[in-house]
């Protein structure tokens, strides 16, 4: 499996799961598409940094991301 397909899938989700989060407490409703974001987003960032052999720093996730982007693009 792509580690670092992993990591910016999962970061992806976690960035999007905020608009999410932030709507559903302005109109007062419990944030259920926001859990259900934050919970697959931070179980594939999870799964990316323990599969990677030594991990992922922070230096290494923009890094990641053009990799991921010129693999796929």
């Amino acid at each position: 499996m792509d580690t670092d397909l992993f990591l910016v899938i999962g970061a992806a989700v976690l960035v999007l799961a905020l608009p999410a989060l932030v709507g559903a407490f302005s109109e007062s409703r419990p944030p259920r598409a926001a859990a259900v974001l934050v919970l697959v987003g931070g179980a594939l960032v999870v799964l990316a940094v323990t599969q990677r052999p030594g991990g992922y720093g922070f230096d290494d996730v923009p890094q990641a991301l053009t990799r991921v982007i010129g693999r796929y693009f």
